[in-house]
């Protein structure tokens, strides 16, 4: 069995469509969290798809599981 990681998908309005500095914090889209990468793309293919036309909106994934054991700099 692979070991279970997780995967946040979320989006909402960007000042720049380049650039992930998102506008409304407030009314973010939490489209939900994923045991692997693999359903978390699905999850973005989706949610980004309904929101094709718009070209502020943006929707990402954020490695949790990265998160969950910071590495801090006296440590490195």
């Amino acid at each position: 069995m692979s070991e279970s990681l997780i995967h946040l998908v979320f989006g909402g309005v960007v000042s720049d469509p380049a650039g992930t500095d998102f506008v409304d914090i407030d009314n973010i889209d939490c489209v939900g969290m994923y045991p692997s990468y693999a359903t978390a793309l699905a999850a973005w293919k989706g949610a980004s798809h309904s929101k094709v036309d718009d070209a502020h909106y943006k929707y990402v994934i954020v490695h949790l599981h990265k998160m969950l054991e910071p590495v801090l700099e006296d440590e490195a």
